[in-house]
């Protein structure tokens, strides 16, 4: 078992993995922030980015992932999250069905903060995914039972990388702003939630970035909602309005 610290100093956002003399490569996404840069009693989990003549591919080892530890997921930053998202969700299984469990374990994504020049870690321990032909807006309006004491956000990521909120365009550089004012001026005083939704053509690196923005929204005031959505959008369901 492994119990040592993670304090890496990671200048260009590389992490490279020995076995059996082989030497590969991930090259992990950047942010300008750290949520978490140090991690104990952890277990490495590789993404590695392959390509062939016409396709990309991934390539997942978990060898040596312990299922009492938290496990840090290194995922190439290039990955598209169509490839990503249902490994991870496999390993979600795996570690949840495990004869050895510690609910205090964590499953983190690794990523490099290029301002503090460390690796850095962002949790995602609770997240569930909801793959393909979901989106919150339908979700929430199907189980609307379930959300009537909050005031609830449709944040959606789409395949350019583009920010909508319930639909409204945002300018990133606006984000973070547009979401406090209007959470305070709409929510008539109820715990705000966040739903993210993200195109399952947008890259690994994409998808953390964008983690983290919706991330630095938090407080006793807004939420993150657990599930995540990682929509196809041509399974989603014709609505005539603007995701």
């Amino acid at each position: 078992m492994k119990s040592n610290v993670i304090k890496s100093v990671l200048l260009i956002g590389i992490i490279t993995f020995l076995y059996s003399c082989k030497k590969e490569d991930v090259l992990l996404p950047q942010a300008n922030i750290s949520v978490m840069n140090t991690i104990e009693d952890h277990s490495p989990i590789y993404f590695f980015y392959k390509t062939n003549e016409t396709d990309t591919l991934v390539t997942v080892n978990a060898k040596n992932s312990i299922s009492t530890t938290n496990w840090i997921f290194n995922i190439d930053k290039r990955l598209p999250l169509y490839l990503i998202i249902p490994e991870i969700k496999v390993l979600q299984s795996k570690k949840k069905r495990a004869s050895h469990t510690n609910e205090e374990a964590m499953n983190v994504f690794s990523y490099s903060d290029s301002i503090a020049k460390n690796l850095a870690f962002l949790p995602f321990t609770d997240v569930q995914y909801k793959y393909d032909k979901d989106f919150s807006k339908f979700y929430i309006k199907e189980h609307s039972d379930l959300y009537l004491n909050y005031f609830n956000l449709t944040v959606n990521f789409n395949k350019h990388n583009q920010i909508t909120v319930d639909g409204n365009d945002v300018e990133r550089e606006e984000f973070i702003a547009f979401i406090k004012d209007f959470a305070d001026f709409m929510s008539g005083g109820k715990t705000t939630i966040i739903h993210l939704n993200f195109d399952k053509r947008l890259t690994y690196e994409d998808y953390l970035q964008n983690k983290i923005l919706a991330w630095q929204l938090t407080s006793e005031k807004v939420q993150l909602s657990s599930y995540e959505f990682i929509y196809d959008e041509e399974q989603l369901p014709e609505c005539g309005c603007k995701l």
